[in-house]
């Protein structure tokens, strides 16, 4: 049974969150493109490649208080011409083990179809709260 380019990104990116709470560096991985670009909420910080991105993670997965973040779509527009999709949403950070937010804000995710799955290819966060 194949899905909705929206259903399966929501999907892909209800997988992302439920590893970044579980600090899963191994579900990361595969939803993210070898050469995906983070672009941080606060100071811009450019974060290149996957391996890049999961090193950070790992970082943040160790940290004593760690943050737990939620990414919630709220469009997401398919390209009639392209394998391609870009996802609108909200972000928020809290402190794990708790509902204390640390930061939330606005993001978009560029995302491509690769085979049969959806693979984030580049997000850019902004914080604003």
């Amino acid at each position: 049974m194949t899905s909705s380019p929206d259903l399966a990104i929501r999907l892909r990116r209800a997988d992302f969150n439920r590893a970044l709470a579980e600090a899963d560096l191994n579900a990361i991985a595969p939803l993210l493109a070898p050469q995906a670009l983070l672009v941080t909420g606060s100071d811009s910080a450019v974060i290149s490649g996957r391996k890049a991105q999961l090193q950070a993670w790992k970082r943040e997965f160790a940290a004593a208080k760690r943050a737990v973040y939620t990414r919630t779509p709220e469009n997401i527009i398919v390209s009639p011409v392209e394998p391609i999709a870009m996802e609108h949403g909200r972000w928020q950070g809290v402190t794990a083990g708790s509902d204390h937010v640390l930061a939330s804000g606005s993001y978009s995710a560029k995302w491509r179809q690769i085979g049969a799955d959806w693979i984030i290819e580049a997000e850019i966060y902004v914080t604003l709260a």
